[in-house]
């Protein structure tokens, strides 16, 4: 399951890069080419919303069939540790999730916000042009 939490670290890096790249100022050559890019990555790059619901529900499973410590069966320290530890990785990995999510979000609506601004501009520079 290490290489899925790999692939979405990696997704998420990816949108996060694409939005620093559209919305830092001064780089407007770069932008025209990054609105391109990123507008053509929107499409495929979807598919991390069901991937994160699969992954979700693995996190989910994992913690329905997890080994309980009631009154008849004691937990070993080694037992108790491992159930800590499996406890954290669920709770960074949701945030893993989350961010994706977040980040895919942000993206689709600066990247919409940009296109309509280019388009905006373009409307303005017609206009001038036709007075």
């Amino acid at each position: 399951m290490a290489l899925e939490w790999v692939v979405l670290g990696y997704a998420a890096g990816a949108e996060a890069i694409m939005l620093l790249l559209l919305t830092l100022p001064g780089f407007d050559g770069l932008r025209r080419g990054m609105i391109a890019a990123v507008r053509s990555a929107l499409k495929p790059m979807l598919s991390v919303i069901p991937f994160c619901l699969f992954l979700l529900l693995d996190i989910y499973w994992k913690y329905e069939t997890r080994p309980t410590c009631d009154q008849e069966h004691a937990c070993t320290p080694a037992e108790h540790l491992r159930h800590q530890k499996s406890i954290m990785k669920s709770q960074r990995n949701a945030l893993l999730i989350a961010a994706a999510l977040i980040l895919y979000w942000l993206l689709f609506s600066v990247t919409s916000l940009v296109v309509r601004l280019e388009q905006l501009n373009q409307r303005v520079e017609k206009l001038k042009r036709q007075e």
